[in-house]
């Protein structure tokens, strides 16, 4: 059969594109959504966090909590990113993809496709690799050192981490960049830098001094 149809033998297979080359190809166009829990030290409650992260860029927008992620709740944010043209979503399944599905990405107006949602295997989390690293790296940094009081002190806590994440945060695959810096970045060998605490000296940041 596979002479009949004239395919080749698997070596001489060129043309065929990697499941990695076309992650990176289609990179400028793919969004990574999930949720991650904090427990808090005060109310005893498991607050779910939801987020997406533009994977070109690793630019994280956090949505919104909540303690109950099966019913509906609405997040009062901006667009989800700068392809959608959403104003708010919900955190249940069917009117979040609705209202993904019924967005066409901004920077195609004419677009009538919209987003397609694809949905990760459970309890595989190589088949969403970046939303997972940013979930450990927000452990790490934040919510694993720091007693999260209530609701509202992680939405408070987690809008200031993401600031420091999207603005000054360096980031590997950004060649040490943050993903949408808003000053220069201090340079090796500067010898007038200055340091800022953050969430309570919980993380530094650091810039040149005037």
């Amino acid at each position: 059969m596979l002479k009949r149809l004239q395919v080749p033998p698997a070596p001489q297979r060129d043309t065929d594109t990697s499941w990695r080359r076309f992650l990176r190809s289609q990179a400028a166009s793919l969004l990574a959504c999930d949720f991650f829990h904090v427990d808090c030290a005060v109310t005893l409650k498991r607050v779910y966090v939801f987020f997406v992260m533009e994977v070109a860029t690793r630019y994280v927008h956090i949505l919104g909590t909540t303690t109950n992620p099966d019913g509906p709740r609405q997040h009062n944010k901006p667009a989800i990113c700068s392809w959608t043209s959403a104003t708010e979503q919900t955190t249940s399944g069917s009117s979040f993809e609705t209202g993904l599905a019924s967005s066409p990405p901004r920077s195609t107006p004419s677009s009538n496709t919209g987003i397609k949602v694809v949905k990760t295997t459970p309890r595989c989390p190589r088949a969403n690799c970046y939303a997972e690293r940013f979930v450990g790296t927000v452990r790490r940094e934040v919510t694993d050192r720091l007693p999260i009081i209530n609701e509202h002190h992680l939405r408070t806590v987690l809008y200031r981490y993401a600031a420091h994440y999207n603005h000054r945060r360096p980031h590997q695959a950004l060649q040490l960049a943050p993903p949408q810096p808003d000053h220069p970045t201090a340079e090796p060998g500067y010898t007038s830098i200055r340091r800022q605490s953050v969430l309570g000296g919980l993380i530094n940041e650091y810039r040149y001094s005037a």
